[in-house]
């Protein structure tokens, strides 16, 4: 018998409405679905169950059992006193629930060494998890990453560069970004404006990276984003029982 597909935990985002449904939904791109499927992975979206925007991370952990690896991507603006900031007027689809809800995934798959990918709003997820914050507006300083695609640099002797090179194009679409790094994170790519598009922990033995673009945008066509899916189920598959 083969062995079976990684399992790979994507919490659902919280949707006003869907067109095919009546009522507010629970949405994960399908992209994103497609890109972790194409690389060998099982996706599963999971319920962001938070009740009052609170949850332990021991809960999440009994819900997260059967994961092989974790995905957390994006969505909406982190509320902003998560990380002691005043909202700003631009924030939009804050939910305290789903903030609850990431924060404890992300602390969990850090802890249990899961493969953890983190891709826009996930990457800052993960930045607020271990104690950094965010610049809220980036157009207050004059940057748009929204719906751009551009060059990056990516650090040499990186996982990152490992897996996209030296100067990928990306996706784009984001209007904050990562301010003060969170505990052990380190920049390894940056667009021209100095933004840090890419993240790796050290202290994480079973794997992360964190970018700020959308992969799952041209994973169907490049290789160097697809890349990124395919690593994450790889070193899901190590955590499959023979």
């Amino acid at each position: 018998m083969p062995l079976r597909r990684p399992i790979i935990v994507i919490p659902a985002r919280f949707s006003a409405s869907a067109s095919a449904l009546r009522y507010g939904a629970e949405v994960t791109a399908r992209r994103v679905l497609e890109s972790v499927y194409a690389a060998g992975g099982e996706p599963v979206v999971v319920h962001p169950h938070a009740p009052s925007g609170r949850i332990s991370a021991a809960e999440v952990a009994d819900r997260l059992w059967f994961a092989d690896g974790v995905l957390l991507p994006g969505g909406g603006d982190i509320a902003a006193h998560l990380y002691g900031a005043t909202p700003s007027p631009s924030a939009y689809d804050v939910d305290d629930d789903q903030d609850a809800f990431d924060i404890a995934v992300a602390r969990v798959a850090i802890e249990r060494r899961l493969p953890l990918l983190g891709i826009c709003r996930g990457t800052q997820i993960v930045n607020v998890a271990l104690g950094g914050n965010l610049i809220q507006d980036m157009a207050d300083a004059g940057g748009n990453h929204r719906h751009v695609t551009h060059p990056i640099a990516v650090a040499p002797d990186t996982l990152t560069a490992e897996l996209i090179g030296a100067t990928p194009t990306i996706s784009c679409y984001h209007h904050q970004c990562i301010g003060l790094l969170g505990n052990g994170l380190r920049p390894t790519a940056h667009a021209a404006d100095g933004v840090i598009e890419a993240v790796e922990l050290d202290t994480h033995d079973g794997w992360y990276l964190g970018v700020q673009w959308h992969p799952e945008d041209t994973a169907a066509d490049d290789p160097a984003q697809a890349a990124l899916f395919s690593a994450l189920v790889n070193a899901a598959r190590e955590r499959v029982p023979a």
